[in-house]
């Protein structure tokens, strides 16, 4: 079955990451829908991906468009590479990093 805004781990983490590349007034729109099938694989249950897939997911549905929507969209973006950064380690990356330029 085709899913409408994203099914998996990665595919929603990179949709998401899409939105938050717009202007923060624009970012948060839509943004949570791509959080119904946001699904966590079994080997990351317990581990620090699972911890910041959940805080990403919960700032992203508690947020109220048009407060802080500046603030919060970049505290978003830094938990993005965060999670993104674990990923990596998780996958054998010795030394991953978001670099300087985001």
């Amino acid at each position: 079955m085709k899913s409408e805004f994203g099914r998996g781990f990665v595919i929603n983490l990179i949709l998401l990451a899409k939105h938050f590349g717009l202007p923060p007034d624009k970012a948060f729109y839509g943004a949570a829908d791509h959080l119904d099938n946001f699904i966590l694989p079994d080997r990351f249950r317990g581990t620090e991906i699972e911890e910041l897939a959940e805080r990403l997911r919960k700032m992203v549905i508690w947020h109220q468009p048009g407060m802080m929507d500046r603030e919060d969209a970049a505290d978003i973006v830094r938990l993005i590479q965060r999670l993104a950064i674990a990923i990596d380690r998780e996958l054998g990356i010795a030394d991953p990093d978001a670099g300087k330029y985001d």
